[in-house]
């Protein structure tokens, strides 16, 4: 029935967007029918799966290295209230970064290509990993910590059993939202950042070249990758969310229930 519900939105919207152009008599290069971004999708799928792939790399090594740091960064954190309260007000901080603005310096630093984008999506991806993770970490019930300190536990016993277990829905929280972000961060780096290969790049290069060669079509066609791509990293940790919580956590028993 959900599924039902999903492809009759899709279609709708599908109607809608032929009527926008049949009522207004927009011109193709302002705005394509479906059917002529659906055949774009299929003279130039090769270069199309090319560019989504790059930028599917880009988002998710940034993705990755943002929860590998992220979470070592948040350990720090919930060890030492001191190293806390001096350090967590700048990972934060990352958070307000312009990242066009630090992009070209990125690029000046690194050189073009992909290591350029992957390091832009690490940025961005970074603070909502460590905020939702720290938090996870130092929200734990005093008297479970003293119940551990009765039984002889060692810190890292105590943030390892305990701590990082309670902090697991609030590390898959921050990684549902860098997910989505991870992949706005690798395709704002490849806008800039462009590509190592002339002709050769992610979905952000592509998309200013069809802008450049007025290729509307091609243009939809690769927000829709975009957009695609997207939805692919946020259901994708939706899935390890649910695999890794629903058998002891309420947050995925009620994602079970419904």
């Amino acid at each position: 029935m959900t599924l039902l519900s999903a492809f009759s939105i899709f279609v709708g919207l599908l109607l809608l967007w032929q009527s926008v152009i049949w009522i207004f008599s927009l011109p193709p290069y302002l705005l394509p029918s479906p059917a002529r971004v659906a055949h774009a999708i299929v003279t130039r799928l090769p270069s199309l799966m090319t560019s989504l792939g790059l930028t599917a790399a880009a988002a998710a090594g940034g993705l990755l290295a943002a929860l590998l740091v992220g979470v070592a960064i948040a350990l720090l954190f919930a060890q030492s209230p001191w190293i806390r309260r001096m350090f967590y007000p700048y990972t934060i901080l990352l958070q307000t970064v312009p990242i066009v603005a630090i992009a070209p310096m990125i690029l000046l630093w690194i050189g073009p290509g992909l290591s350029a984008v992957t390091l832009i999506a690490f940025i961005i991806c970074l603070a909502p990993i460590v905020a939702n993770t720290t938090q996870g970490l130092i929200s734990v019930d005093r008297n479970m910590v003293d119940l551990f300190l009765m039984h002889n536990a060692s810190r890292s016993q105590v943030l390892l059993k305990l701590r990082l277990p309670h902090a697991m829905p609030s590390i898959f929280t921050g990684i549902r939202i860098a997910s989505g972000i991870a992949v706005i961060g690798a395709i704002t780096g490849e806008l800039f950042a462009g590509s190592s290969r002339v002709g050769v790049g992610g979905i952000g290069y592509a998309i200013q070249y069809a802008s450049a060669q007025l290729e509307t079509d091609y243009l939809f066609a690769l927000v829709l990758a975009a957009t695609l791509l997207g939805f692919v990293f946020f259901f994708a940790v939706m899935f390890l969310d649910w695999y890794f919580l629903h058998h002891w956590h309420e947050s995925a028993r009620v994602v079970d229930q419904e």
